[in-house]
């Protein structure tokens, strides 16, 4: 579940794949690293797989949900997505199950900062 400004509707994306479908999900991955790397920015579907990406390394990893959490502010910038972008990704909540591991459910709040700002 995606929630952003108040006044927008909150929407679900599902990312669901069967091990034959994880190289194409792979190379999508690596195309969002592409964009990062040539200082391209990231719309509000692309800053998703970042941060579903993040996550399932990290799951992998087997580190805790609180390192997750802590961790996930420092995936992407104000500067990696285009404009409107940390507006919508106030808080994703993910319901997860990599592998074999248990179903876990991890909330991220404000991972890309949002400015505060008055248009005078």
């Amino acid at each position: 579940m995606v929630k952003g400004e108040p006044d927008i509707t909150p929407f679900t994306k599902l990312f669901e794949f069967s091990d034959q479908d994880e190289p194409i999900f792979l190379n999508v991955i690596e195309m969002v690293r592409d964009k990062l790397s040539r200082k391209l920015q990231l719309n509000v579907h692309e800053a998703l797989l970042a941060y579903y990406d993040y996550l399932v390394s990290e799951i992998r990893a087997k580190k805790s949900d609180s390192d997750i959490i802590e961790n996930s502010s420092k995936i992407l910038t104000r500067d990696d997505v285009l404009i409107g972008v940390p507006e919508t990704l106030r808080e994703i909540t993910f319901n997860i199950t990599v592998d074999n591991f248990l179903k876990r459910t991890i909330q991220f709040v404000k991972p890309i900062p949002v400015v505060d700002y008055t248009m005078v």
